[in-house]
């Protein structure tokens, strides 16, 4: 576990793996909570699993992109510290699972030698950024959003101000009015705009999935590009102290949009604009590296199967806006491929197109600029890989999340169905391979990692249970959400709950009835034409679990009885409420203050410190039971219970102090004197502690 400490370059990315390093000895010999320990691991993108003593890790590939290099090296940790599966997650992320903990830091320092990270994977965090996977090359885009996409990723990176949210904040880019990116259903989606020859962006406010799905809120029609980042730290900030953190179900930027409304919302980020250190953010587009396409020869290639190959070719080239290049799409089965033939996909863009591949929100694999007559030389050797399924993008192309198999809080099997019903669409509905219109999305709980409520047919998770009080598996169906673009969207209604092993003739009767009855409309506008009522009366017999098999029993994809394991959730780290902690975090505070103030970072080092004074605030109230449920509700509870009954004297009321942060400009003086107060807050509330346990 040595090794890392002499080979990582980055001093800063030393010190992050050097802490988890020391934070997992002192897991281990008790030094720190196992609650703690989470949200501390959770930031670095080691996730607890299903199956105890190990974990999955999350590596995190801003906007999909992945070079050649990065690849092979992922490969390479998969095979040395994992099973050699590599998992492509619907945020863009690969995910390898089945770690120990304890070699999770020699992991991440052998995956940095390629600037590869885990920071902020999982958690509180600002996760992963996505992108339109076309991004660079859309033929209808009117600028590449990489740039962008990249420069939020990197400014948001390690900074305090998305360190410790209420919960994550999730951002999306997208390429055109396509709206690729789905940025309805996220906390900021970006839509590239050129507005008088400017560019920028339609930004999208507080949507969201899970169990209470929420269209996000226009914020700006067109914002120009050097706002995005100053808007992001406003939004950030007002969601850090005004979201919700003790209740997990209520944590989202969609819940606090809900409580006070856009209006609310806008008035509260006005208020945060003197202490964003940037009023603009320039992001230098032009320097953004260029795709270098290797030169090569064409080697000669004979298709032997000339039908399969006009019918791969229909579904899975996407014409490239640059001349002479496409882009072939990658079918992946449920977002699983592994690392003997990731590495000869890596080799084969390297050497014969330019170096780079893009994972898809729909767990697929992108490969941009490969010269138009190569096409038949790489449907020749991604064949020999196993990478040339038709129906790329297509209604035969399912999204599906873990489930069972790895999640702790999956209720159903996800994978399983989303093979059984793959398997059917082939056999049965073979015109599905190339329609692009039927998008099917299957979750195996509410948490919608596999976007099933945004789909035009959604299968959900869950379980029933007999009157003889035998608890089968089962699935609910969802219909007739959609993506209309431009940052409009319908979000499935709800329409019945089957048993899992019927969710195949569900499926069946949803498309011969959209066969029969569709009459040339899209999934999305025949399904609201009809209504939920005329899909429930002829999907309601499935519902029936008045005799249920054997086999319904048993769950897709297993051989054992099926059993109801929920597990505690790790979407979110939660933060234990130990008073003692809690001083020990807001002591850390102040030194993570002190080191940015010498690094002359101003306002991580302000922000830092008022971390520290509401932590230290929320020591004493959580000593007296009160709720702490976001950091608003502190600052004034702290006031009434501590402050205006001269229990402690501050000279000035607790608000004042605090929220000196939104009251001044990032400056070396303010920065200074407000660390100042930080130390004597904690000094004060500490000494007032232990006179109270004295006196117990």
């Amino acid at each position: 576990m040595q090794s890392f400490r002499t080979e990582i370059e980055n001093p800063i990315v030393q010190k992050d793996i050097i802490e988890l390093e020391n934070k997992i000895r002192q897991f281990r010999g008790g030094k720190i909570d196992e609650e703690k320990f989470r949200s501390l691991r959770l930031a670095r993108g080691v996730y607890g699993q299903r199956q105890e003593g190990v974990q999955m890790i999350r590596i995190k590939l801003p906007y999909g992109k992945v070079t050649s290099n990065q690849l092979l090296r992922i490969c390479d940790v998969s095979d040395e510290y994992s099973r050699g599966r590599l998992h492509i997650t619907t945020r863009q992320d690969i995910q390898i699972h089945y770690v120990d903990l304890d070699r999770t830091p020699e992991l991440w320092a052998q995956l940095e030698k390629d600037d590869v990270t885990l920071r902020e994977a999982c958690g509180n965090t600002v996760r992963n950024v996505t992108a339109s996977e076309t991004a660079g090359i859309d033929i209808n885009e009117p600028f590449d959003v990489s740039p962008y996409a990249h420069a939020v990723f990197q400014y948001f990176l390690r900074n305090p101000i998305g360190q410790e949210m209420g919960r994550k904040f999730k951002v999306s880019f997208s390429a055109s009015d396509a709206d690729t990116g789905l940025s309805y259903m996220h906390d900021l989606g970006f839509i590239a705009k050129i507005q008088n020859g400017e560019r920028g962006f339609k930004v999208m406010l507080a949507g969201g999935l899970g169990s209470q799905p929420r269209h996000a809120d226009e914020l700006y029609s067109f914002l120009p590009s050097d706002k995005i980042i100053p808007l992001m730290e406003g939004v950030i900030r007002v969601f850090d102290r005004y979201g919700e953190r003790k209740s997990r179900a209520k944590a989202r930027m969609k819940f606090l949009l809900k409580d006070i409304g856009l209006d609310g919302f806008k008035a509260l980020l006005e208020e945060e604009q003197l202490a964003i250190p940037h009023q603009t953010y320039p992001i230098d587009f032009e320097n953004y590296p260029k795709s270098q396409v290797a030169i090569a020869e064409t080697p000669l290639v004979e298709i032997k199967d000339t039908e399969a190959f006009e019918k791969w070719k229909s579904t899975n080239i996407v014409l490239q806006k640059q001349k002479g290049f496409v882009a072939i799409g990658i079918k992946v089965l449920l977002g699983d491929f592994y690392t003997d033939n990731a590495r000869k996909l890596a080799r084969l863009v390297k050497d014969y197109a330019a170096g780079e591949l893009r994972l898809s929100l729909r767990q697929n694999i992108l490969i941009p600029y490969v010269k138009e007559e190569l096409i038949p030389f790489f449907y020749s050797e991604l064949e020999k890989l196993g990478f040339v399924d038709a129906g790329y993008n297509k209604a035969l192309d399912i999204t599906a999340c873990p489930g069972t198999d790895t999640c702790n809080l999956g209720i159903a099997s996800s994978t399983g169905i989303a093979e059984e019903l793959e398997r059917v669409i082939k056999a049965e509905y073979p015109q599905y391979i190339s329609n692009p219109d039927v998008v099917i999305k299957i979750s195996g709980c509410m948490n919608a990692c596999g976007q099933h409520n945004m789909a035009n047919i959604g299968f959900q998770g869950m379980s029933i249970r007999t009157k003889d009080k035998l608890v089968a598996p089962a699935l609910q169906v969802l219909l007739g959400g959609g993506n209309f673009g431009n940052g409009k969207g319908r979000f499935a209604d709800k329409v019945v709950k089957i048993p899992s092993k019927r969710g195949p003739q569900a499926l069946r009767l949803i498309l011969d009835d959209f066969n029969a009855n569709g009459n040339g409309a899209s999934f999305a506008d025949y399904y609201w034409e009809k209504g939920e009522h005329y899909f429930y009366d002829f999907l309601k017999p499935l519902s029936d679990i008045e005799n249920l098999a054997q086999d319904d029993f048993i769950d897709w994809g297993n051989a054992e009885k099926y059993k109801k394991e929920i597990g505690v959730g790790e979407c979110a780290g939660v933060i234990v409420d130990l008073v003692a902690t809690l001083f020990f975090e807001s002591q850390e505070k102040i030194e993570n203050a002190e080191e940015s103030l010498s690094q002359e970072k101003w306002a991580a080092s302000i922000y830092y410190s008022y971390q520290s004074i509401v932590n230290s605030a929320k020591a004493l109230l959580t000593s007296e039971k009160v709720k702490t449920n976001n950091h608003a509700s502190i600052i004034k509870d702290f006031d009434r219970l501590y402050v205006e009954n001269g229990k402690i004297d501050l000279a000035i009321n607790f608000e004042d102090l605090a929220l000196q942060l939104n009251k001044n400009r990032p400056s070396q003086e303010f920065a200074q004197s407000f660390l100042e107060d930080a130390k004597a807050v904690l000094e004060q509330l500490e000494a007032y502690r232990k006179l109270e346990l004295a006196h117990a």
